[in-house]
């Protein structure tokens, strides 16, 4: 494996951790939601950096998968990236919509979000994994 895909992916990791540090604090169920788009988008970006795909700056989670999703061992739920998706925004003040458009998230949809964050990782992890072997 890269050495640059290893960063991507202890990146994520610390994403994941940050989740999982808050996963009960119900007054930063925002940042366990955004932390939880963070670790996927950079799980990706471990794939494609080890496939050495070329791609512009990419956030959104649907198109990433869209450009790994052959590399893959076992699919990805789309709308569990929509949903993830749904938390990321190039603002995240007050002011603006927020990270999701129905309010902050409730502990259940934070504790969620982590979930189906932690289960997309593994997903790509095993991919990466099995990738190695065949190369």
């Amino acid at each position: 494996m890269k050495a640059s895909t290893r960063q991507w992916l202890e990146f994520a990791q610390t994403d994941l951790r940050s989740c999982e540090n808050n996963l009960n604090d119900e007054f930063v169920t925002n940042v366990v939601a955004f932390h939880a788009q963070q670790a996927v988008e950079k799980a990706f970006k471990a794939l494609i950096e080890e496939k050495g795909i070329k791609m512009s700056r990419i956030h959104n989670l649907t198109r990433l998968y869209a450009l790994t999703e052959s590399f893959l061992m076992n699919p990805i739920n789309e709308t569990e990236l929509e949903m993830l998706d749904n938390v990321y925004t190039s603002s995240r003040y007050p002011g603006e919509i927020g990270l999701m458009s129905t309010g902050k998230p409730s502990l259940k949809e934070s504790k969620e979000l982590f979930g189906i964050a932690q289960n997309i990782f593994d997903i790509l992890l095993l991919s990466l994994e099995a990738g190695k072997k065949q190369d």
